[in-house]
């Protein structure tokens, strides 16, 4: 089938924000107690706020701690803090790459959407000054299930008006391409060979990624 979509992940992807994320769960685990270290950090890309506060409290042996009031809490708590660290994003920190593979896209008249499980991604957009090379913006406070769940990328789809096989998939993490894979959508991976062993295709940074590269890998 013709590929006629796109859909983004964000974080890794289109620009790297992994960093600002990595500080802010810190700090709030030394509220809680409880240490972060950057091994562990990689196990919290491509899930959701609350998902990722669920496993650092399982990290932490503290699982039974709170109550979900309190969770919900902790979780602004981290955002907010998150929130002020991407104040100066600005279109200089988008990924090598993804400015010229942007415009191919819409060049080649291919809809765009963003499945990012950051809530926060409307704000990013708009300081990377790309939110106009997006068609649609999956809201991810309106699902039920977050990744490796497929939930945000047949929405995706969905909301350009398309079947999950018309489109491609573009995630760092593993979750995101798991998500991708059970969408049955083409899935394009953007890291190390182990970490992305499951991606149809695969690169090893942003740079990498080309139209005319991933359309041939498809078939197109």
């Amino acid at each position: 089938m013709t590929i006629k979509g796109f859909i983004f992940d964000l974080d890794g992807v289109i620009t790297d924000t992994a960093e600002y994320h990595y500080h802010a769960w810190k700090t709030l685990g030394k509220k809680m107690g409880i240490e972060i270290d950057r091994e562990f950090n990689e196990k919290l890309k491509g899930i959701s706020r609350m998902d990722s506060l669920d496993r650092i409290l399982v990290h932490g042996g503290k699982t039974d701690s709170y109550t979900e009031t309190e969770k919900e809490a902790l979780a602004a708590d981290k955002n907010g803090e998150y929130v002020k660290l991407i104040e100066d994003i600005t279109p200089a920190d988008l990924l090598p790459g993804i400015p010229e593979l942007l415009g191919e896209l819409k060049a080649a008249g291919i809809k765009l959407a963003l499945a990012s499980a950051s809530k926060n991604g409307p704000v990013i957009l708009e300081r990377l000054g790309i939110t106009a090379d997006f068609d649609e913006i999956v809201d991810p406070s309106l699902l039920a299930k977050g990744k490796p769940d497929p939930e945000i990328f047949i929405k995706g789809a969905h909301q350009l008006g398309l079947e999950s096989s018309e489109c491609i998939g573009v995630e760092d993490a593993e979750a995101g391409i798991d998500a991708i894979n059970g969408a049955e959508m083409f899935s394009v991976g953007v890291g190390d060979p182990e970490s992305m062993k499951d991606a149809n295709y695969r690169v090893a940074n942003t740079s990498e990624l080309s139209l005319v590269k991933i359309m041939a890998a498809v078939g197109n």
